[in-house]
């Protein structure tokens, strides 16, 4: 273990973590990839990675994201940490996949949390599920792209014929998950977070309002380069302490949606990179690296309108960035606002609404905000609304948000 110990102040960490988020200036466009592949983007709302990717780079546009998607392949989009689906650099995808797979069977169900029910009523096992599920990915979705509903229901209706009578008879019966969704289903849905992340489906680009799947051999034209999953690992621990640290383990299992317990094979395979910074009152590690960046935070100005689910904002330790007064207004379950990031700090919320070319941005703010700070929020809105496909702008501000 580095025997060189720091202690950090918040400023120094808001900073680090601001570099590392590419938030203290938007990067050139041929740098897109780079960004993305900093700790992935997530798209949950969907759209919210193309704002989040505006706001690092400059000339980011819907169809130059499609391009690299769709076309030049680049890019990839496929469920990745606590199940969400991110958009990543297809060069970075055993990262992303492989690195994200946890080692162990009661890992995987941690991190696909609600399956035990479904298999308890039927006896399985999850691995057998998962590779029940595998077997008959190809006769499905080969050249094909499906949605999940669709894709579901054909996985689970083959899997059923191969299930023993009582089995079948839980599999086909309405489960607790959806509305008359068999429980079968609700299995195969599962067991496909899974899936991507052994590297066998991806998503392609969104068509009717959803992002189907397809296999992802077919979709790249080769499957993913075999790697060694230590490597990948220890790679995506490197990355996330990059744009996270300094943080500890617990941090790190709830940003990749396992539990604290589970993190030793990610962990110790770093462990002799790592450094112990003192931080608000706390041990927490940096990547030794990464430690001469951490004691130099950059100078930081300008507006930046961030999404529901920006990568800044997963951070665990959320009184880094935001009051706790003001948290409940910033993380929700359901409906969670964009953030406004204005100088380096977290001063309010931002909601769209859109009505024809028009696009209306009401504003709350936690603290009152200068003439200046203003006018480059309205520049900021302005580009978003061009991202949006809007030619008209409104931008409403509301300081209920103060306390």
């Amino acid at each position: 273990m580095a025997a060189r110990k720091s202690t950090v102040g918040i400023g120094e960490v808001v900073g680090f973590r601001l570099r590392a988020h590419h938030l203290t200036a938007r990067q050139p466009a041929e740098g897109l990839l780079e960004v993305a592949g900093a700790c992935g983007i997530q798209n949950s709302p969907p759209g919210s990675a193309l704002q989040a990717l505006h706001a690092r780079v400059e000339d980011v546009t819907a169809e130059r994201v499609d391009h690299l998607v769709g076309e030049e392949k680049s890019l990839l989009q496929t469920w990745c940490m606590r199940g969400s689906p991110y958009f990543f650099p297809t060069a970075d995808a055993p990262v992303f996949t492989t690195g994200v797979l946890p080692t162990t069977e009661a890992a995987r169900q941690h991190l696909i949390r609600g399956i035990g029910q479904a298999l308890d009523t039927l006896g399985m096992e999850l691995d057998d599920a998962v590779d029940r599920t595998a077997a008959q990915l190809e006769p499905v979705l080969s050249r094909r792209a499906l949605a999940i509903t669709e894709l579901g229901e054909q996985l689970a209706g083959r899997i059923a014929d191969t299930l023993s009578p009582a089995q079948r008879e839980h599999w086909q019966a309405t489960g607790p998950y959806g509305a008359n969704q068999p429980l079968g289903e609700a299995v195969v849905h599962f067991c496909l977070r899974i899936l991507t992340l052994r590297g066998l489906v991806c998503l392609a680009p969104r068509s009717k309002n959803t992002a189907p799947f397809v296999l992802l051999d077919e979709w790249l034209g080769t499957p993913l380069p075999h790697t060694d999953p230590a490597a990948a690992r220890a790679n995506l621990l490197r990355r996330y302490l990059r744009c996270y640290g300094p943080s500890t383990r617990k941090d790190f299992a709830a940003w990749l949606g396992i539990d604290a317990g589970d993190v030793d094979p990610w962990w110790t395979t770093v462990a002799d990179e790592l450094t112990p910074v003192e931080f608000d009152g706390s041990q927490t590690w940096i990547h030794t690296d990464d430690l001469d960046a951490l004691h130099s935070p950059p100078t930081l100005h300008g507006v930046r309108l961030l999404p529901p689910s920006d990568p800044y904002t997963q951070m665990r330790d959320r009184n880094t960035i935001v009051d706790p007064k003001h948290q409940r207004a910033v993380w929700k379950t359901i409906g969670a606002p964009g953030t406004v990031l204005a100088d380096g700090v977290i001063t309010g919320i931002w909601r769209p609404r859109k009505k024809g070319r028009t696009l209306t941005l009401t504003v709350t703010t936690f603290r009152s905000m200068s003439s200046k700070l203003r006018a480059q929020l309205r520049a900021e809105a302005e580009s978003v609304a061009a991202l949006r496909g809007a030619t008209d702008l409104h931008v409403e501000f509301d300081a209920s948000g103060r306390g």
